[in-house]
């Protein structure tokens, strides 16, 4: 991927100019390569670094003290990760690769510049950081109040929604490269119940598995069974302040 990936993904929201791409191309300067199940950081390690993810899929997650884990987030290319970091000097969550992946980390202190000088784009990761918190909010109340079934099914479609952000040619297929054990850790199911579920919604011909691939084949209706909402279709930046160049 050219360029920066991460101004590429704000770029839906807001029409960058050049100089605010290149502002956000400063941060992705540095690469590091991880390899499938590879951490790149723990739980309480120490909260210097952001990342921007370039390639490949990374989740976050704690460990209960029970010893089972819970998946927080499943983060995809041209996202911000570790962003919980700002707020903290030891890491709240550990960060692992599920594929081969590239991520561009760079030091928080950074951003103290970025706000500085570019106050729109202040103004954007702010936003987006609401965007994430009130899907955050979302899945919580699914794993409270919401079906098995429906917990599988909103899963799923912020995957899709969320791999349509960078991969323009992706329409309702997508390799679906999770474990029965990893969407389990991410719905609070077992794996036996994820299959019963993935089952379920292949039967009511909401979806079709083939391959190793999810196709959602009836999104609006797959979107009511599960109590979905896509946070991030549409942003307010009519407050925005202008940019600065």
């Amino acid at each position: 991927m050219s360029g920066s990936c991460f101004a590429e993904r704000l770029n839906h929201f807001v029409n960058l100019t050049t100089v605010e791409r290149e502002a956000l191309a400063r941060l992705e300067e540095r690469e590091r390569h991880l390899r499938r199940g590879q951490t790149l950081r723990r739980e309480n390690d120490d909260a210097d670094e952001i990342y921007i993810l370039r390639h490949g899929w990374i989740m976050s997650f704690v460990f209960l003290d029970d010893g089972s884990r819970q998946i927080l987030r499943l983060h995809f290319p041209g996202d911000l990760i570790g962003s919980s970091n700002i707020a903290y000097r030891d890491a709240p969550e550990s960060l692992t690769a599920l594929t081969d992946a590239v991520v561009c980390p760079f030091d928080k202190s950074a951003l103290k510049v970025l706000f500085e000088q570019h106050p729109r784009l202040a103004a954007l990761l702010f936003a987006v950081s609401q965007a994430e918190r009130v899907s955050l909010t979302d899945r919580l109340a699914s794993l409270g109040r919401t079906s098995a079934k429906a917990r599988v099914g909103a899963l799923l479609l912020d995957m899709i929604h969320r791999i349509r952000f960078m991969k323009k040619d992706v329409t309702s297929t997508f390799d679906l490269i999770l474990t029965q054990e990893e969407i389990g850790d991410a719905t609070g199911l077992t794996a036996v119940h994820v299959n019963r579920m993935m089952r379920a919604l292949v039967e009511e011909g909401l979806i079709e598995r083939r391959n190793g691939s999810v196709t959602i084949v009836d999104e609006r209706a797959l979107s009511r069974a599960s109590a979905y909402t896509n946070r991030f279709a549409a942003l307010d930046t009519s407050w925005f302040p202008a940019s600065r160049g």
